[in-house]
């Protein structure tokens, strides 16, 4: 299954389930394992465990390989693992704690900054 058709059928089935706040981000410059991330919300836990059973199901019908699901028992943040995409489904209050979008900016952001040299890194504090 082709890297477009499947965040397709990702889409497809989260909107035909009414998930909500759908974005997808482009993680194929990082250095992961996987090309796309699919963040979705769900209005309750059995919302949650609902859109992950059909995201499961639909790329199984497309012809796609499901290499598992994660969280499916308390069903506040689901995680499915489709090979070069990943599926975050999550009740708003799991999402608003965890502001993943925060996350993925502030890992792009890191890098550590050079010292020029002869000036101290902070300070000595006299005692």
């Amino acid at each position: 299954m082709e890297l477009r058709q499947k965040q397709r059928t990702v889409i497809d089935a989260l909107e035909d389930v009414k998930g909500h706040d759908i974005v997808v981000y482009d993680t194929a410059r990082l250095p992961t394992m996987f090309e796309r991330v699919v963040i979705a919300s769900g209005d309750s836990n059995r919302h949650v465990r609902a859109l992950a059973h059909r995201v499961r199901q639909e790329v199984r019908d497309a012809g796609g390989r499901v290499y598992g699901m994660e969280g499916e028992g308390t069903g506040e943040w689901v995680l499915v693992d489709l090979g070069e995409v990943v599926v975050h489904i999550m009740h708003p209050a799991v999402r608003g704690f965890y502001n993943l979008k925060r996350v993925s900016t502030l890992k792009k952001r890191i890098s550590t900054p050079k010292k020029r040299r002869g000036a101290p890194s902070r300070p000595r504090r006299r005692r």
